[in-house]
């Protein structure tokens, strides 16, 4: 048994999916990409700024779950180039404070040519 996740704080799946799934307990949230969900349009250029609104969307999903930042205990980084790692550790580190297990890995392209998605396994609260 689960449930399908779904909240207009974050942007609409842009394909076959949902923005997350719960069960047993544990909350799998699809990649964000830094879509505001208010316009529809990518948030800035910058690897910094586009962090910022990606954690926002997933943070926006886990509570939509039952599920806080603080309670992720895996996530997958997909940057467009790791030149961007330490820029991108910066903002991720404010926002997810729990050092969860992670993966980060630099793809040739991400959806709507952005520079970063992540996507998150975390725990019910």
């Amino acid at each position: 048994m689960y449930t399908v996740i779904h909240t207009e704080r974050a942007p609409k799946a842009i394909g076959p999916y949902s923005q997350a799934i719960a069960a047993n307990g544990f909350v799998f949230a699809s990649g964000q990409i830094p879509v505001d969900p208010a316009t529809g349009e990518i948030a800035g250029d910058t690897i910094e700024a586009q962090t910022e609104q990606v954690l926002r969307n997933l943070e926006a999903v886990l509570e939509a779950a039952n599920a806080t930042m603080d309670s992720i205990v895996k996530t997958t980084c997909f940057l467009s180039d790791m030149a961007n790692f330490a820029a991108f550790n910066e903002v991720y580190a404010r926002h997810i404070r729990n050092n969860p297990a992670r993966a980060c890995v630099a793809v040739r392209t991400l959806p709507k040519n952005v520079l970063v998605e992540v996507e998150a396994i975390a725990v019910t609260e």
